[in-house]
């Protein structure tokens, strides 16, 4: 079946409905309630006198609608500042969940969320995921970094994580290593001063070239970009990491392949 039912014409009274629905105590109801809500929201309907109750549907181990809850949130959160905060705890608390994909879920959802009431407590559960165990969450945190960047540059650095950022350039997963890279890289350039935070050193290149061959073709490209950047201390190691890097130039990946040649 497909969700083309979700779309149908709204009736008389739909926002009363709903909110019987989402307060259903079935959590299949909830999920099907959630699904019309995100529709009605997907057609441009209002539906934000729907906040509250949609956010009560947070307190779930359900992933599929626990992810439908923070696509309505991200949604509405910087037209509803105040009731946004209602959220924050189910946040905090899905940071630290057993389940890897809810806990890179809810820092996503956490720094797309331009609210600057909601930043401060932000913090705490970033500086964990950016050390969590599962590289997933890592990798999903190092992204948020950026971003928080984007709304608040001086938190970012003032809480450190610009060192954390750097740190993970040294991750033994390829993957976090990349969204490290590509986090610093997007730092730098709304950088206010013009002027790189974070300068790459010659231990720091080696270990981007340790990790461009266990990386998927987006992570190469964001570290062959940020070598293009580097100037090599001398002859020879220019000439070093040319070689290393020679063989992208014939990756089936334009992107890569282009990468490279900056680079070179």
């Amino acid at each position: 079946m497909t969700d083309s039912k979700y779309f149908t014409t709204t009736k008389k009274g739909e926002i009363f409905e709903l909110k019987s629905e989402l307060n259903n105590d079935k959590k299949e109801k909830k999920k099907e309630a959630v699904k019309k809500v995100i529709a009605s929201m997907t057609v441009g309907k209002d539906v934000s006198a729907l906040f509250p109750d949609v956010v009560n549907c947070m307190q779930t181990d359900n992933l599929e609608l626990k992810k439908l809850v923070y696509l309505y949130l991200m949604n509405y959160a910087k037209s509803q500042p105040d009731m946004a905060i209602m959220a924050v705890n189910t946040f905090v608390k899905d940071c630290e969940d057993p389940n890897p994909l809810i806990r890179a879920l809810a820092v996503r959802t956490m720094g797309c969320i331009r609210v600057d009431k909601i930043t401060e407590y932000l913090c705490e559960p970033l500086r964990k995921c950016l050390k969590d165990e599962d590289p997933y969450v890592r990798k999903t945190a190092a992204v948020c970094v950026a971003k928080l960047y984007d709304i608040s540059s001086g938190l970012v650095e003032d809480q450190g994580f610009l060192e954390q950022l750097k740190e993970l350039l040294s991750d033994s997963n390829p993957m976090v290593v990349a969204n490290a890279v590509a986090a610093l890289s997007e730092i730098n350039e709304s950088s206010p001063t013009g002027q790189p935070l974070v300068e790459l050193t010659t231990n720091t290149i080696n270990k981007l070239l340790t990790a461009l061959n266990e990386c998927t073709e987006w992570g190469q490209v964001f570290i062959l970009d940020s070598l293009s950047n580097y100037t090599p201390r001398d002859e020879r190691e220019a000439q070093s990491i040319c070689e290393r890097i020679t063989p992208r130039l014939a990756h089936a990946n334009a992107a890569v392949v282009l990468s490279a040649v900056k680079v070179r």
